[in-house]
């Protein structure tokens, strides 16, 4: 069976790029609030749950009917149930989506456990006779997956890469790290490049692109089709813009702490605001700013005081402290590693 088209990129002659799936953030406001500061290419959707009493989650697919973004959107799909699994994909086929993805990367235990997720890599066979059937329920509509290396070790790994060509995946997202490495030690890229050249698809590297530079290094080291940014995108809504300005051999330009202030600032006022008590609303928050200090305060002291912050005028007191003191003062293009090693 031939691949399916993917959707078109905003700029052709350049890598693609993606907003990786982050359950409980990339909701359909962080994809607007993304796209005001310069869309990726592709969105992918939380993950819909998938089991035998299951149905589709308004809320993310809110993310797919709502979504005025003007980018494509992949919709996510998490659970070890064939027919479920088959059901789910052909309901979400009735909507505008760029395509399907599953989900064999999760590293989450209460995910994994179920032999969801990241657990479906300990089983190969498993994993051959889902894509089987997706791919004859999914025909039209590309198909794609994203996955990690291996569960605890690669053992799978070649054989999986083998399945994703047997049932003529359209793209792979590839974490060059196992499920049990979650997401702590080295990113092996070398394992990426080694997909690039097996599978017959696209492939977008994810794992640790923290900054524009980066996704650089990334892109020549792997021969990649494109990158996912995950985590670091939290800290850096312009990194997709910045992605394509290294790419493009131009300057990346200068964020000012003012204009983080105002990303803040956009993130807290969430339309579903005012039905969230104001501790949720900090804690959510809080969920952001762990990634965008890291690239304000070397020294960590703006991570350990938010931190201890507890309500909207301490939080805020706080941003504007450290973000409005020196209008001169600029987005660090990469997080700072010390303050990293003191989160």
């Amino acid at each position: 069976m031939p691949l399916v088209s993917l959707p078109q990129s905003l700029y052709l002659n350049l890598p693609l790029t993606a907003l990786a799936p982050m359950q409980d953030v990339t909701n359909l406001w962080f994809m607007k609030v993304i796209a005001h500061y310069g869309s990726p290419d592709y969105f992918f959707t939380e993950y819909f749950r998938v089991n035998e009493t299951s149905r589709l989650n308004p809320s993310i697919l809110a993310s797919i009917t709502q979504n005025d973004t003007g980018r494509p959107v992949f919709a996510q799909m998490i659970g070890e149930s064939i027919p479920d699994l088959v059901r789910t994909a052909q309901e979400l086929c009735g909507y505008n989506i760029a395509g399907i993805d599953l989900n064999m990367g999760c590293p989450a235990p209460r995910i994994y456990r179920k032999k969801a997720g990241g657990g479906l890599l300990l089983k190969p066979e498993k994993v051959d006779r889902i894509l089987g059937e997706l791919r004859s329920a999914v025909n039209d509509r590309p198909l794609t997956v994203k996955m990690r290396l291996g569960f605890e070790n690669t053992d799978t790994f070649y054989t999986i890469l083998e399945l994703i060509n047997r049932h003529s995946v359209d793209l792979l997202s590839l974490h060059g790290r196992t499920v049990k490495d979650r997401y702590h030690g080295p990113v092996n890229y070398d394992l990426i490049a080694q997909a690039v050249k097996r599978v017959n698809c696209p492939v977008l590297a994810n794992g640790n692109i923290h900054s524009a530079t980066q996704a650089l290094s990334v892109l020549s080291q792997t021969g990649a089709a494109g990158v996912m940014v995950g985590r670091w995108a939290i800290g850096n809504p312009w990194i997709f813009h910045q992605i394509r300005q290294v790419l493009r051999s131009e300057p990346i330009t200068p964020v000012p702490l003012t204009e983080v202030r105002n990303y803040i600032e956009r993130l807290w006022q969430t339309p579903e605001a005012p039905n969230i008590p104001e501790r949720s609303r900090v804690g959510y928050l809080k969920k952001f700013l762990n990634y965008i200090v890291l690239s304000v305060d070397a020294e960590g002291h703006f991570l350990r005081l938010m931190r201890q912050t507890q309500t909207e005028v301490e939080l805020f007191n706080l941003c504007d402290r450290f973000l409005l003191a020196d209008t001169t003062q600029t987005l660090a293009l990469a997080p700072y590693s010390t303050a990293i090693c003191r989160s």
